[in-house]
């Protein structure tokens, strides 16, 4: 049985659809991000799901119960689905371990329910502190701990990490994944940050105008994106002007190179990511534009004879110039759609 299903669900704010005929399926025990730009409807979606929001059609329901629908609406404390807000929101008169314990039901293995979850959030010993007494990582988990305390088919996370520095924020993603697996939960992470929901989750939906456009695999997202959109949104991606050469094959300014997929024929849109590129220094008709550092990693943007513009990622070693002359080749097939078919 799947956790959540969400079919056909739409919701209107007067003349803003927010959500339109939204399928979305939670298999059990696993995380799923939905990402998107703001305003995509992706908040609202989580909203819904945790009955915050009354829907206009379709239904959802929660561990094969109808928790919305026709005639059905279940309130929120009623449908075993917790969240976890984007600021803490911690009791702040509370210890940790009565943060923690708050939505637990009294009874004889209150205290024993209450330690197990600091451990498992690494918060042992620190059931005592108040919350300003731990850092944002900690206030993080005791966040996620209170939400899993009562034990919910579904943990929903409305963008949790913008509060934190960038350094914090990504080995807080890693604790929060491992928790929430450890856990046994279903998890629903709301997010527009491509780099969270592409490490973080089992599965990834891509969000645009209130519509799913793609739902699977965080690699298969990025490495077969639905269309030209998803492929500009999720990560960053070199788009090229083609014309289809024969089976797999494709003429593009860097001379004709291998296609997986795409149109059989005519003009077509070539995507190539930053790290399928290849720079060698020489005689060659590309020049190295400019340089970003970025500690692991550089990011090189190379201008074609053509005037053409292309980054390459490459590794933060490497000492290629700006003004220096390079050849630039594809290291592996490049992904093709039809002309003009951004949206």
């Amino acid at each position: 049985m799947n956790a959540v299903e969400c079919a056909g669900v739409s919701k209107a704010f007067g003349p803003v659809q927010a959500l339109d005929a939204v399928d979305l399926t939670l298999a059990t025990s696993t995380l799923t991000a939905v990402l998107g730009p703001s305003g995509c409807g992706k908040t609202t979606l989580l909203r819904a799901v945790a009955g915050f929001e009354r829907i206009d059609a379709g239904t959802i329901r929660v561990s094969g119960q109808a928790v919305a629908g026709p005639g059905v609406y279940l309130p929120p404390e009623r449908r075993r689905v917790t969240i976890v807000p984007q600021e803490q929101a911690l009791f702040p008169h509370l210890t940790v371990a009565a943060n923690v314990g708050y939505g637990v039901r009294r009874g004889a293995d209150r205290d024993r329910a209450i330690t197990a979850m600091l451990e498992l959030a690494g918060l042992a010993g620190l059931g005592d502190r108040m919350p300003h007494e731990l850092s944002g990582g900690q206030q993080q988990r005791v966040a996620l701990a209170r939400a899993l305390a009562p034990g919910p088919t579904v943990v929903l996370l409305d963008e949790p990490f913008g509060s934190l520095d960038a350094a914090l924020r990504d080995e807080i993603r890693s604790e929060v994944a491992g928790v929430l697996r450890a856990s046994g939960a279903t998890s629903l992470l709301v997010t527009h940050d491509q780099e969270e929901a592409l490490s973080m989750a089992d599965t990834v939906a891509v969000m645009r105008s209130g519509v799913i456009v793609q739902h699977g695999p965080p690699q298969d997202v990025y490495r077969r994106p639905a269309d030209l959109w998803v492929a500009n949104f999720v990560g960053r991606a070199n788009v090229l002007p083609g014309r289809v050469a024969g089976a797999g094959r494709v003429e593009t300014a860097l001379g004709t190179l291998d296609v997986v997929g795409g149109p059989a024929a005519g003009k077509v849109d070539v995507v190539i990511r930053p790290e399928q590129l290849r720079l060698d220094a020489g005689a060659g008709t590309a020049t190295v534009e400019d340089r970003r550092y970025f500690g692991h990693d550089v990011v090189v943007e190379v201008v074609l004879a053509g005037g053409e513009r292309l980054l390459v990622r490459l590794p933060s070693a490497d000492p290629l110039p700006v003004g220096g002359a390079v050849t630039v080749t594809c290291r592996e097939p490049v992904l093709t759609f039809p002309a003009a078919s951004a949206v």
